[in-house]
């Protein structure tokens, strides 16, 4: 799985409030906690972002509270994907779960900047930055992490499983 896009940059310890304030937590539904992705970070962001960008952040991303809310604004916002330093460990599970891939990579996050188009080969954890021409090494998604992401999560992996029975 290749993906590309557009960078939008942040820094460290960006908690799940600033990933979807919880005064938007009213609401599951993915297209409302869009429309707030990020804005406590950044107010614009919302309104920046497209389909298909990319995020990149700091160290401890998505930490705080435990809520599948945040990687759902995200993937929901149009982000393919999230590069960090290292990611808070239920975030992690919470972004598979729903679909979102994300890749950990020191390097990356300290060597891309906001606005670089990046590419990112799932398969292998290779990032290239088209626009420094720079490549950086992240893990890469495992086999059955991938099969969650292409199913678009945990729960319709699980339905497609189901219907094989």
């Amino acid at each position: 799985m290749k993906l590309q896009g557009k960078v939008w940059k942040f820094g460290d310890d960006i908690d799940t409030d600033a990933i979807i304030p919880a005064r938007y937590l009213n609401t599951s539904n993915p297209e409302e906690l869009a429309r707030h992705v990020m804005e406590d970070a950044d107010k614009e962001f919302p309104n920046k972002v497209k389909r298909g960008d990319i995020l990149v952040a700091g160290k401890n991303f998505g930490c705080g509270s435990s809520r599948e809310h945040a990687p759902i604004a995200i993937k929901a916002a149009g982000i393919q994907a999230v590069i960090a330093k290292s990611f808070a460990r239920i975030f992690y599970r919470n972004a598979f779960n729903i679909g979102l891939p994300i890749f950990e990579s020191e390097d990356a996050s300290q060597g891309i900047s906001e606005g670089d188009i990046v590419e990112i080969d799932a398969d292998t954890g290779r990032i290239d930055n088209l626009t420094t021409k720079k490549t950086f090494t992240a893990k890469p998604i495992p086999p059955f992490m991938q099969e969650l992401i292409a199913s678009g999560g945990l729960i319709e992996w699980t339905k497609k499983k189901l219907e094989k029975v």
